[in-house]
C-alpha cells in the first residue's frame, strides 16, 4: 500500500506577497490586476471571507471587498520560491508530482528521512517551509492521490488530515459529490436528480448501472466512491499541452459563444503562467448539445502573447466549424499545444525541464 502526501501552499502568491511586503500583512490581498478586464489569480485568507474568489472578476471583487489591496502578479518571483519549496521536498523523496507551482503529490512510502511515518515526514516538510521559508502549507496523508489531495483541503489553512486506511470510509462517505474531481455543476445536478447528494449515496449504486448512464466517467464515479485510485506518482510526467474547458449552464448557439471562450481562454493563460509555459498551437474545443467532440486547431508563427490575444485566436477559431445556425453547444474549451519555456522563466526547475524536453 502507498503512502501518499499531497502538500498544498496556503494562498501561495498572496502568501508570498504579504511575506515579502510586511505592509501587506494582515490586509485583504488579491493577487491581479484591477482594470475592467482583469480577474483574480489569487486572495489572501483576509480577503476569502467576503467572497473574493481565484477567476472572479476584479470589478467584481472591488465591490465585495472595497478595502483590497491590488497587487500584479509577479510569476518569476512565485516561481523561484517554488523551486525552494521543492528543494525540501527532494530531502525527503525523488516521488514528486507537481501539479503547479503551489502543490505536489509525494511518495514516501519509502523515504529518505528515517522518519517513523508518512505523518511524520509531511510534518517536517511544513515545519521546514515554516521555518525557512515563512510561508505555511497544508498538507493530507493517505493511501492514494484522490484521498491525500481531497485530505489536504479538510483543515485549510496550516493544517494536516490523515486518511488512514481504516479510516476512509468515514472521511469519504459524508462528503458532498461536488468535492469529487470532476464533478462540475452540470455533473452535480445530473446526480442529484438521481437522488445522488454525497458520496454515501453514490457508493449505493452499481458500476454497470453508473456506466450504463454516464459511460467510462460513470466507472470512474464508481471508483471514487469506493476511493480507489492506482494512479502513482508520476515525478517525470511529461505535459503536453494546457487546457481549460466548462459546460455550460445552458445549450447555446455559436454567436453566444465568444464571451465563455474568452473566459476559458482567460484561464488557460493563467494556467500557462503559472508553469512558465507557451504554445504555438491555439485550440478550441466544442461539445454539441448531442454530445459530438469537435476540435479546430492553428498553429501560429509566434505564440499568443496575452489572454486576450489568446482569445482572439480561439474565437477566429470558432469560423472554421461548420454550423448551420441551428446547432447548439453545451461545453466549450481552449487550450495550448507545442509548449516551449517562456523567455522570462529562469533556469527550469525538474517540472519545467520535463514540460520541454
Amino acid at each position: 500500500m502507498r503512502k501518499i502526501v499531497h502538500i498544498d501552499m496556503d494562498a501561495f502568491y498572496a502568501s508570498v506577497e504579504q511575506r515579502d511586503d510586511p505592509g501587506l500583512r494582515g490586509r485583504p490581498v488579491i493577487v491581479g490586476g484591477a482594470g475592467p478586464r482583469s480577474v483574480v489569480t489569487a486572495a489572501s485568507y483576509e480577503a476569502r471571507p467576503y467572497g473574493v474568489r481565484s477567476a472572479m472578476p476584479s470589478v467584481r471583487a472591488a465591490r465585495l471587498c472595497p478595502d483590497a489591496v491590488f497587487v500584479p502578479p509577479d510569476f518569476a518571483r512565485y516561481r523561484a520560491v517554488s523551486q525552494q519549496v521543492r528543494a525540501i521536498f527532494a530531502r525527503y523523496t525523488p516521488l514528486i508530482e507537481p501539479l503547479s507551482l503551489d502543490e505536489a503529490h509525494l511518495d514516501v512510502t519509502e523515504h529518505r528521512a528515517g522518519l517513523p511515518s508518512a505523518t511524520a515526514v509531511a510534518e517536517a516538510i511544513r515545519s521546514a517551509i515554516r521555518e525557512e521559508l515563512q510561508l505555511t502549507a497544508s498538507a493530507g496523508v493517505a493511501p492514494n492521490k484522490f484521498l491525500a489531495k481531497l485530505a489536504s483541503d479538510a483543515n485549510k489553512p496550516d493544517g494536516i488530515c490523515v486518511v488512514r486506511p481504516e479510516r476512509i470510509d468515514a472521511f469519504l462517505l459524508p462528503l458532498p459529490v461536488a468535492r469529487l474531481p470532476g464533478v462540475g455543476r452540470v455533473m452535480q445536478t445530473k446526480l442529484e436528480a438521481l437522488g445522488i447528494s454525497d458520496v454515501a449515496s453514490l457508493r449505493a449504486w452499481r458500476r454497470e448501472d453508473l456506466e450504463a448512464r454516464f459511460g467510462r466517467w460513470g466507472g470512474r464515479l464508481y471508483e471514487l466512491a469506493w476511493g480507489i485510485d492506482e494512479r502513482p506518482v508520476q515525478p517525470d510526467r511529461p505535459r503536453k499541452s494546457i487546457s481549460a474547458e466548462d459546460t455550460l449552464p445552458e445549450d447555446l448557439p455559436a454567436e453566444a459563444l465568444p464571451p465563455h471562450i474568452g473566459r476559458m481562454a482567460d484561464k488557460t493563460w493563467r494556467s500557462a503562467q503559472k508553469v512558465g509555459a507557451r504554445g504555438r498551437t491555439v485550440v478550441l474545443k466544442l461539445k454539441t448539445a448531442d454530445f459530438r467532440i469537435l476540435t479546430r486547431r492553428a498553429t501560429q508563427a509566434q505564440p499568443p502573447a496575452s489572454a486576450e490575444a489568446l482569445a482572439r485566436a480561439a474565437i477566429e477559431l470558432l469560423a472554421r466549424v461548420e454550423d448551420t445556425g441551428e446547432e447548439r453547444y453545451r461545453l466549450v474549451g481552449v487550450g495550448l499545444s507545442q509548449l516551449e519555456r517562456t523567455d522570462e522563466a529562469t533556469a527550469p526547475t525538474s517540472e519545467q525541464r520535463t514540460l520541454f524536453e
